[in-house]
Order: structure tokens, then sequence, then C-alpha cells
């Protein structure tokens, strides 16, 4: 049995490659999240393969509804499967039955919203859609403070500006942020500017949402205090010194401190 996922265009049908259309040609039917989304995408290139509807309520007759062929492509509603979607457990399945799963490149909100953004690119991390409320929403979101990297965020329209009040909550009204708009799509935009400034540009949100959160910068150690620890384990000269630093204290601060203890 082989699996291919196939991502589809996340708004215009041009943002498909070629690889991916001929996959979906070779392939013996494309199980889709949505029979009538997808078959315009097919029908649009002129592809005859009949789909088959595999969601995540249908998941779990997955085996059962695939059975009958040995070569399927799966596309979900736009993007790549497996990024905030059914994809991922479709995957994790297919791989326990012994499947042969490929992946193919192609379409995501993610990586045109983090590289328009402006922001730091070289480290980040993709959170996705957080928690809708309670301690696992607002802990998620102090654990992306922590980061200390760029973070992506997915998120709706009649969530967004809930969404920008707690962000400002634990990062603060002046953090620096891209908010990313029907991305691929006719009226795409990129916001970039304070998550205050955000939330009064989207008074009225419309459309699907990227945000990209520049990192958010680790309080300064208090050198004075760790200085006390560290002596009080009995550390002294270079141990003191690299104790300090790995601790985050500047190293000129760290070599002057370290300097006065001799």
């Amino acid at each position: 049995m082989r699996l291919v996922l196939v991502p589809t265009p996340i708004g215009n049908l041009e943002d498909i490659t070629l690889r991916a259309l001929r996959t979906l040609k070779e392939a013996e039917v494309v199980a889709c999240e949505d029979t009538r989304r997808t078959g315009l995408l097919l029908r649009h290139y002129g592809i005859p393969t009949p789909t088959l509807r595999l969601d995540q309520h249908t998941l779990d007759r997955a085996k059962e509804l695939l059975a009958p062929y040995a070569y399927v492509a799966y596309a979900t509603d736009a993007g790549t499967p497996g990024i905030s979607d059914p994809g991922a457990e479709l995957v994790r399945l297919a791989l326990e039955w012994g499947w042969r799963v490929e992946a193919l490149p192609g379409p995501t909100a993610l990586i045109p919203a983090l590289v328009a953004s402006g922001l730091p690119t070289h480290r980040f991390t993709f959170e996705g859609f957080l928690p809708k409320a309670g301690r696992e929403r607002k802990e998620r979101l102090q654990a992306l403070a922590r980061e200390g990297r760029t973070a992506v965020l997915y998120e709706s329209p009649h969530r967004l500006r809930k969404t920008l009040e707690d962000l400002m909550e634990v990062y603060g009204e002046a953090h620096p942020v891209a908010v990313a708009r029907e991305i691929s799509k006719v009226h795409e935009e990129v916001f970039r500017g304070s998550l205050k400034e955000a939330w009064a540009r989207f008074a009225e949100p419309k459309g699907e949402f990227v945000l990209v959160l520049g990192p958010k910068e680790a309080p300064a150690p208090d050198a004075e205090r760790l200085l006390a620890e560290l002596k009080g384990q009995g550390l002294s000269g270079k141990a003191l010194f690299r104790a300090l630093v790995a601790a985050g204290v500047a190293r000129n601060e760290a070599y002057r401190l370290s300097m006065e203890e001799r």
C-alpha cells in the first residue's frame, strides 16, 4: 500500500507543483477531507481520479475505506496534510499498518507568513492553534514567551482579538508581531507592528490568520544574587566565571565579578 500526502493550494490554484498534479492523476483514489473542495481542484486541472471522504469523523474506518486501493493520494482542505489537520493521525495509522508513506513538499501558510513577517527566521517555533481557553491556554502562551524564539500561531477570525489580548498580557502591548491574513488569496495582507496596534487594526477580523511573534528577550539575570549563590556553592575564579556566563550574565560583567572575588 502506498500513501502519498499531497499539498494543495491555500488560495491561488496556481500554487501547486507539477509533481503534486502527477500524483493526483496517477493515484487510484484521492482521499480528502472535503470531496467537494478537492473536486473543484481536480476538475480545474482536468484530473478524473475519483475521490473518497476521509476526515476526522471517518478516520476510524480508514483501513476499511482504503483497503481496495494500492495507491492512495491524500489531500486536506488546503495546504500540507499533517499540519493542524487529520493528516497527522492518518500518517500514524498508515505507518502502524506497514504502508509506504510519502509526503510531497508544497503550499502551507506557515512559511510564507514567517518569511514575510520581517522578524527573525533562523530560530522559530510553530504552535498551530492554541487551546481555546483555560489553564492549558495560559500555560502554552507563557511557554511560548519563554522560548526565546520567533513563534508562529494559526488563528480563526472570531478568536483573533481575544488571542491578541492574551498575547499582550504575556508579551506586553509593544511586542512586535506580524499578522498575515488570507495568504495566497485575493485579499492577502501582512500587518507589521505591535500587538496593541494589531488589536486596533483588526477590529472586525475576516479570513484566516497567521500570527508571527518576535522572540521575547529573557530578563537579565540578577548577577549579584547569582554571585552570592555560586559563592555559597564554593565556586571561585574561572569556575565562578564560567558558571555566571552559563547563567546568562554578560561575559564582561561575569569577568568583573569573578575577578573582584579573588
